[in-house]
């Protein structure tokens, strides 16, 4: 692997890690305030409505749904970009490359779906089976870096590509299984304005407020067409490009031509008032600014540019507002309610079972192989972190369920996470300490 893609991926690892401390405090506040003295102002604000009236047409949501149906859709947008980078170029660009993590993450999501049915398959709660499939890129990649150069560079590719093919099935889930009834015409709409915003993109458009415009349609539509707005932001993103506009030849040879504007703007004593006043300089920069702005994917652009955003504001608000629970004894009931166990079980052993036996199937297959200077414990203890589901569990648990039962799952869902975690990272803590990085 060369020295540059490592740094690049570093980067990334190194956001979302540092973005999941942000994360745990405020999850962490959230319980605090959930079930201390002022509760009743946590529960009054997390249900506040307000909205935009215009005519005789009122639209409003609460607090809670403004971040998980709006917000929240910035956020998918960056798994989105996340997604189509990694199939492209990324991981899971090549058949060989994609097949031990994407096995693997299928295996995480089916085995835990499973144990939580087996608890609650026949009754009402049977809903919430999609409540213990996903894995939490954020707090797993944050455990992970706890150990530093210990980790090998493969298991960290590895546990980020399990998690983005595990966003994928998510996504899936969201959008088919815990999505309203579909309003055709509203999906429709939908789709026209992704139509647009793909030809807007193709003809190189250079008008952000278009793409503003157009990006907030889609959401509308798919808002009103009763598939989760959630489901805009990837498509959105999807229509992003994360390649290069422009050959690396023209590139090259644009900026000679902006090398010698560059050397014409020196010449002529280049200020920032003379830029205003003069046309030529300010051509000159035009030249630089559209050179390097075609070279450099608006996909990779905005990755960039959201991650902090995603990691210090719309996750933390998004745990601030869901992960409240009241852990009365309606919710921490022993014995622990269906829900609550279906939840841990599959989030703890599930995650651990499913991982594993499918990773070791792709591997014996012949079509998969571990990553370079990565062995089967450590393996398992990357299994250990996929267990830890939050976001996108939380996420699940307030489509599936309201009232007791959400609290039950959500209770589920910090159990299982915790335990996933801390056995996680004691797993990890004696592999990588007994083998040193890189070892087996």
């Amino acid at each position: 692997m060369s020295k540059r893609h490592p740094s690049a991926f570093q980067r990334f690892f190194q956001s979302q890690a540092s973005g999941s401390l942000v994360l745990l405090a405020a999850t962490v506040l959230a319980l605090v305030w959930a079930n201390s003295p002022w509760a009743s102002s946590y529960f009054d604000l997390l249900h506040t409505t307000f909205g935009v009236s215009l005519g005789g047409a009122t639209f409003a949501l609460s607090l809670q749904h403004w971040i998980n149906d709006g917000l929240m859709v910035l956020f998918f947008f960056v798994v989105g970009l996340e997604i189509k980078r990694e199939l492209l170029v990324g991981q899971l660009s090549s058949f060989r490359a994609a097949f031990g993590p994407v096995s693997a993450a299928i295996g995480g999501m089916i085995v835990p779906a499973v144990i939580y049915l087996a608890f609650n398959a026949g009754t009402e709660a049977a809903r919430g089976w999609g409540v213990p499939m996903a894995t939490d890129i954020a707090f797993s990649l944050g455990i992970l870096s706890l150990f530093g150069s210990r980790v090998p560079i493969g298991l960290k590719v590895f546990l980020t590509a399990l998690a983005i093919a595990d966003d994928i099935g998510a996504v899936l889930v969201i959008a088919i299984f815990y999505s309203e009834q579909v309003r055709i015409a509203a999906l429709a709409v939908a789709v026209i304005l992704f139509l647009l915003l793909v030809a807007v993109n193709r003809i190189h458009l250079r008008r952000p407020g278009i793409y503003i415009l157009l990006g907030l349609g889609v959401w509308a539509a798919v808002f009103a067409s009763g598939v989760h707005a959630t489901v805009a932001g990837i498509l959105v993103a999807f229509a992003v490009p994360v390649r290069a506009r422009m050959e690396p030849k023209e590139f090259l040879e644009r900026m000679r031509r902006a090398g010698r504007a560059l050397e014409s703007l020196e010449e002529d004593e280049l200020t920032r008032e003379s830029m205003l006043i003069e046309p030529s300089q300010m051509e000159g920069l035009e030249r630089v600014h559209h050179a390097t702005g075609d070279m450099i994917p608006s996909g990779i652009a905005l990755e960039h540019f959201l991650h902090p955003v995603q990691a210090f504001l719309i996750l933390p608000l998004f745990a601030l507002f869901n992960a409240g629970v009241a852990l009365n004894s309606e919710v921490v009931a022993f014995p622990l309610d269906p829900i609550t166990i279906g939840v841990i079980l599959g989030l703890f052993l599930g995650k651990q079972l499913g991982v594993m036996s499918a990773l070791w199937l792709a591997v014996k297959s012949g079509r998969a192989a571990l990553p370079e200077g990565v062995g089967w414990p450590m393996m398992y203890g990357v299994s250990c972190l996929a267990g830890v589901g939050f976001t996108m569990s939380l996420f699940i648990s307030e489509l599936a369920f309201r009232g007791v039962m959400a609290d039950e799952a959500k209770f589920g869902i910090l159990v299982g996470s915790l335990l996933s975690g801390v056995f996680g990272y004691v797993v990890l803590s004696r592999v990588l300490k007994r083998a040193g990085p890189g070892g087996d």
